[in-house]
């Protein structure tokens, strides 16, 4: 009788475990989600889920390097802009139909136009000026770094002024004017090459984005197919413990009332 009474206590026992599993991995849709549950498997579900999620970030990193990126690119185009103006008011200094007055004039046009070239040098992402030649973008992802150093496209990193913030475009000469056109020349080849680097890296993340993208899908089905719970059966198999614990409970009391009746007998 003994035996049969620890035997009723076993099943109680195994059904209350079966039915904990099967609750655990419908809880948390996952067939392992505990090592005991199979370790192997387990690990390899917790290294997919880690590259999962590292893919997903390195997309977030792409994406938010990729609208700095875009501001950078608009500061660069207004800067790409101002040097146009700076050539043709340049070039319109150098007409011999002006006056000594008129090239003032348009020096001081120039030096307007200068210090918008300034503030595009300072135009900032999340606090982190831009184009003023601090700026080093790192873009951190899943299969690797990459680096982008952006010039300094103030007046003074394109040569257009001299440390001291003073103009170095002479206009009261021919040669002043024809060597000022030789600086701003230079300078715009300068900003049109960072824009086209810039470009180019943006296509890049582009490329980058859609890589990580297939990365985390490709990775979410394959996690799905090796650790998601089959929840139909997981469910049926549930119940199946539910019932049998029941059945279990059932059994061990009727073994307590008959072993209590037999006592009472014996007394």
């Amino acid at each position: 009788m003994a035996i049969n009474g620890l035997g009723y206590v076993n099943q109680v026992n195994r059904t209350n475990s079966s039915m904990q599993t099967s609750l655990r991995k419908i809880a948390s849709g996952s067939q392992h989600p505990t090592a005991a549950s199979g370790a192997a498997e387990y690990a390899i579900s917790q290294r997919m889920t880690a590259n999962i999620g590292a893919a997903h970030q390195s997309l977030q990193n792409t994406q938010t390097a990729n609208s700095m990126l875009t501001v950078a690119a608009g500061g660069v185009q207004s800067t790409v802009n101002a040097l146009g103006t700076l050539r043709d008011k340049l070039l319109q200094a150098a007409n011999g139909t002006n006056t000594d007055g008129d090239r003032a004039t348009i020096a001081q046009t120039l030096n307007q136009t200068v210090a918008t070239i300034n503030e595009n040098a300072s135009i900032q992402y999340n606090g982190k000026n831009l184009l003023d030649g601090s700026a080093s973008i790192t873009v951190a992802g899943i299969d690797g770094y990459k680096n982008l150093n952006i010039a300094n496209l103030s007046s003074q990193g394109l040569g257009l002024t001299d440390e001291n913030g003073n103009s170095t475009l002479d206009l009261t000469s021919t040669e002043g004017i024809n060597a000022a056109l030789d600086k701003v020349d230079a300078a715009l080849n300068t900003a049109l090459d960072q824009g086209t680097e810039i470009g180019a890296a943006q296509q890049e993340l582009g490329f980058s984005a859609g890589n990580y993208v297939t990365q985390t899908e490709s990775l979410t089905a394959a996690e799905g197919a090796n650790d998601d719970t089959d929840m139909a059966a997981e469910i049926t198999k549930l119940r199946s413990s539910q019932t049998l614990n029941q059945m279990a409970m059932f059994a061990q009391k009727m073994f307590m009332n008959q072993q209590g009746a037999a006592l009472n007998l014996l007394r």
